[in-house]
C-alpha cells in the first residue's frame, strides 16, 4: 500500500511539473526563447527564407530594400509576406505600413482590388479557390497575422509562416471545404486571402 502511494505521490509530482512548465511557457513565452537564434533561417519557400523572431512581439529594426521600399519589421509576419512579393513578384504594396490584420478591407466586395496592397482580396467563403502563394490574412490577436499558402488540395491548405511564437512551427494546415458554391478555408480566424493581378 505504502508503494502504491508512493507512486502515485511520484506521478503527481511530474504532472505538477509538467504542467507549471507548460503554464509558464504558454504565459511568459519570452523566459523559453533562445535568443542567438534570433534572425537564423528555419524554412524557405520558392527561394524565400523565413527567419526565426523568438518571441512574437521580438523587434530587431527595420528591412528596407536597396530601393527604398518598406518591407517592415525583421523577421514579423508582415515583413515575410512582403518580401515574398517583393522577391517573388517585384511586388510593392502602395501602402507599405500596417499590421497584419489590415492587409483585409472588410468593405472590399470579394474578387476587387485591394488598392492598399494592389492586389485582388477574396473573402474566406468565396467562390474563388484559394491557391498556392495567396496571402492568407487572419484576424486573431490584436495585431492579425498574415502567411503565404504553400499548398492547396481540395480539402486542406498549408501555410508557410514567419514569427508564429517561439515554439510554433513554420508550416501549419487548416481544412478547406467546399459547399454552395463557395469555398472556406475552416478557421474562425482566416478573414481571407489575397493575390497578385
Amino acid at each position: 500500500m505504502l508503494l502504491k502511494y508512493k507512486k502515485s505521490l511520484l506521478l503527481f509530482l511530474v504532472l505538477s511539473i509538467v504542467g507549471c512548465f507548460s503554464f509558464y511557457q504558454f504565459v511568459y513565452p519570452d523566459l523559453f526563447v533562445d535568443k542567438s537564434k534570433i534572425g537564423q533561417v528555419i524554412d524557405q519557400f520558392n527561394g524565400v527564407n523565413v527567419y526565426y523572431n523568438g518571441s512574437t512581439g521580438n523587434v530587431s529594426g527595420r528591412n528596407v530594400t536597396s530601393d527604398g521600399y518598406n518591407l517592415g519589421q525583421k523577421y514579423q509576419c508582415v515583413e515575410f509576406i512582403k518580401r515574398y512579393y517583393y522577391e517573388r513578384f517585384n511586388h510593392k504594396m502602395p501602402d507599405s505600413y500596417g499590421h497584419a490584420k489590415d492587409f483585409f478591407d472588410a468593405s472590399i466586395a470579394d474578387g476587387q482590388i485591394n488598392p492598399k496592397r494592389n492586389l485582388l482580396q477574396f473573402t474566406n467563403g468565396s467562390s474563388t479557390k484559394p491557391q498556392v502563394e495567396d496571402i492568407i490574412v487572419l484576424g486573431w490577436s490584436r495585431y492579425g497575422h498574415v502567411a503565404i499558402i504553400s499548398k492547396v488540395s481540395d480539402n486542406e491548405i498549408e501555410i508557410i509562416q514567419q514569427n508564429p511564437g517561439p515554439n510554433v512551427s513554420s508550416r501549419a494546415t487548416y481544412a478547406l471545404s467546399f459547399s454552395n458554391g463557395l469555398w472556406k478555408i475552416d478557421s474562425f480566424r482566416v478573414l481571407g486571402f489575397l493575390r497578385k493581378l
